[in-house]
């Protein structure tokens, strides 16, 4: 598994919570793609995208 640090994990909490309250993205690895994503931007550890 990989290992995220707790920034990012909060990150991608936080879009799993909209994914469900609010039916914001299709499914679930959306959302944690989405919060994954957001997590790069912000600089915080999150393991290299896979090709």
């Amino acid at each position: 598994m990989a290992k995220y640090g707790p920034k990012t994990q909060e990150e991608v909490h936080k879009e799993l919570h909209e994914h469900k309250h609010e039916g914001k993205w299709k499914n679930r690895k959306q959302a944690i793609a989405v919060g994954l994503s957001e997590a790069r931007e912000k600089g915080y550890k999150v393991p290299p995208k896979k090709d």
